[in-house]
């Protein structure tokens, strides 16, 4: 089966660390080795400043001139127009250079985490997270690794945008898409399974993005749907194609089962370990678990298809990604790593997240009851939603992007146009008794715009 994307400079000299990475990974599993793009293929984590900074922080025991921050008094230098607004932060803690990989305390507490949520992962072998600058830098990281020019990215047609300006414009991949829902509601796990098959046909390497909760749905799939899908993909892969499944959790946790009861762990705990040609690949984050948008803290981590050598393909894929990371952006910031950490060893953390969740489900409450009620079906329809931020409506008769420009201009509301017939409300952003009003607002310009 050939791949149609060519690879770009396969025949260019690799530095002695990149082959030594890519031997590994040939001897431990030839097939992720064959996922990775030209580019991560020539990935590397140097040996250089970093790893003889690293030694002379063991060893320098009389004076370390290594690496490129000023000191003061065997401390990082710093000013206390900074200093003074840290609270308890110790300086370096704040101001120093994190690894490149993150805190390595950070990346502990995170797969700690995954573990405790998502209880089918704690018989799986999988990596340790990588700290990205949230997760679309994730995406970025997880498309410079494993996408070519050419090379085709599934997903649902419900799909946040800024998928298209990371896999397309970026990584000039081509994204294709599979129906979201059935007529009768619920995930079209059928139509994944068939489209997934048709894209195929003639392909070495398909990347499947999955994106749960969605945006802009907020849907969750049910448990039978998320069997469905793992045993779709692994079909797939049985038949010889190479996958890498990306499962984008951005708002993993926030779990309200309206209608329902739905998944409450991520797909990444059925797909590690289930098939040598399936890489299962974690992007989440504190950025909405945790409710620290502007922190830019979230994680990459790596679920390979074969037990028996995850570790070594786990420790060629972080060293490749550390490589990333540094060639890129050089390292997370350190002090939102700290703030993060910090929190993840509070033990009030867990009953603070489910008071904010429990907010954000009253909210979810509110606009299930609202949106569906009988005298808003000449309006517009309610796709299925029970998890995230969002919901999306369906309109009937009129333009979407009408109607967004129309409750701007003659009501002050604000809702976002996804696709000439689609509007998202972030009920996340809305008070339980804004709720009503807006769907009101919305059904009557709807009526005005006919």
């Amino acid at each position: 089966m050939a791949s149609q994307a060519p690879r770009e400079a396969e025949d260019a000299p690799l530095n002695p660390i990149a082959r030594q990475l890519n031997e590994k990974l040939e001897e431990a599993a030839p097939e992720i080795l064959s996922m990775l793009s030209a580019y991560g293929r020539r990935l590397y984590f140097p040996k250089g400043i970093l790893s003889q900074s690293a030694e002379a922080k063991q060893k320098a025991h009389r004076f370390n001139a290594t690496i490129g921050i000023a000191t003061e008094g065997g401390k990082p230098m710093a000013l206390p127009s900074i200093t003074t607004q840290l609270g308890d932060v110790p300086t370096a803690d704040a101001v120093n250079y994190a690894p490149p990989g993150g805190r390595p305390g950070l990346r502990k507490l995170w797969r700690e985490k995954l573990l405790a949520e998502n209880p089918s992962l704690r018989d799986k072998r999988f990596g340790e997270p990588v700290v990205t600058n949230a997760i679309t830098h994730g995406l970025s990281l997880a498309g410079e690794l494993f996408l070519d020019p050419g090379d085709v990215v599934l997903m649902p047609d419900q799909l946040w945008g800024n998928y298209r300006l990371t896999f397309e414009i970026r990584n000039r991949a081509k994204i294709h898409t599979f129906p979201f829902y059935t007529e009768q509601g619920g995930m079209d796990t059928a139509g994944f399974a068939a489209r997934l098959a048709e894209l195929s046909q003639g392909r070495d390497k398909v990347v499947v993005l999955l994106n749960f909760p969605n945006n802009p749905t907020g849907y969750m799939p049910t448990a039978a749907e998320g069997d469905a899908l793992a045993s779709a993909l692994e079909h797939q892969a049985a038949k010889g194609t190479k996958l890498v499944v990306l499962c984008d959790d951005a708002y993993f946790g926030l779990f309200y089962h309206l209608g329902g009861e739905s998944m409450t762990e991520s797909l990444f705990g059925r797909l590690t370990g289930r098939h040598p040609n399936l890489l299962a690949v974690k992007l989440d984050g504190a950025t909405k678990e945790l409710f620290v948008w502007g922190l830019r803290c979230g994680f990459i981590t790596f679920g390979p298809g074969r037990p028996e050598t995850a570790e070594v393909v786990c420790e060629v894929l972080d060293a490749k990604t550390r490589g990333a990371i540094r060639g890129g952006i050089s390292n997370v910031p350190q002090l939102s790593q700290t703030l993060v950490e910090r929190a993840l060893a509070s033990p009030d953390l867990a009953a603070e997240r489910d008071a904010k969740c429990d907010v954000l489900r009253a909210r979810a409450t509110r606009v299930f009851e609202i949106a569906n009620q009988p005298r808003f079906a000449e309006s517009f329809s309610v796709y299925p939603f029970n998890s995230g931020y969002f919901m999306l409506v369906k309109v009937d008769g009129v333009d979407a992007e009408k109607l967004r420009v129309h409750l701007l201009d003659e009501y002050g509301v604000g809702l976002i146009a996804t696709s000439p017939t689609d509007i998202r409300v972030a009920f996340s952003c809305l008070e339980v008794d804004d709720v009503e009003p807006l769907f009101e607002a919305m059904h009557k310009a709807i009526q005005e715009l006919r």
